[in-house]
């Protein structure tokens, strides 16, 4: 497996993953209309390419076998999407397609934002996980994430919980 930065030249590359692992993830948990909304929002062309141009955000892609696998968002400083201070990255998004979860992955990923945070100075990292993403949360657990808060996230239409999951670094 290799870890490869995202430039603006993949952002195509990038909203194709992005909808297929988000697609893969949610769309048994909800609507056909409240998924296309957001899919149509979040994962335009024009919104990942001013993402991708954020100073404070980096995108990476994991390969397994050549073939693109997953990929990660990572945020410092004013491109948080919570307040969380200076002191601060998040990891806005995480995933890995089905087929090749089960491979190490998701822990590779959270390796490479961990290793940005404390490259960065950086004393906690925090990630937002939908209540109802039973998987997910057990894995942060195991990798030392505890749940302190909560806010709301929007699928199309409908309010649905994330759960604040934060490690200390120092």
């Amino acid at each position: 497996m290799t870890i490869k930065k995202c430039t603006l030249e993949d952002s195509r590359k990038l909203q194709e993953i992005s909808c297929e692992t988000f697609n893969e993830t949610f769309k048994h948990q909800n609507s056909p209309e409240n998924m296309n909304a957001y899919l149509e929002r979040a994962f335009a062309l024009k919104q990942l390419e001013k993402e991708l141009s954020h100073v404070s955000s980096q995108f990476f892609f994991v390969y397994f076998n050549k073939e693109i696998a997953g990929y990660l968002k990572v945020n410092i400083n004013d491109a948080q999407s919570e307040k969380m201070g200076d002191e601060s990255l998040e990891i806005e998004r995480i995933y890995i397609k089905t087929k090749f979860q089960k491979h190490g992955l998701g822990k590779y990923l959270l390796n490479k934002a961990l290793e940005i945070a404390l490259e960065s100075n950086k004393k906690k990292i925090w990630l937002g996980v939908w209540e109802k993403n039973e998987n997910a949360i057990a894995f942060y657990k195991k990798q030392g994430f505890v749940q302190t808060g909560a806010h709301s996230f929007y699928m199309g239409d409908e309010e649905q919980i994330d759960f604040i999951m934060i490690k200390t670094l120092i």
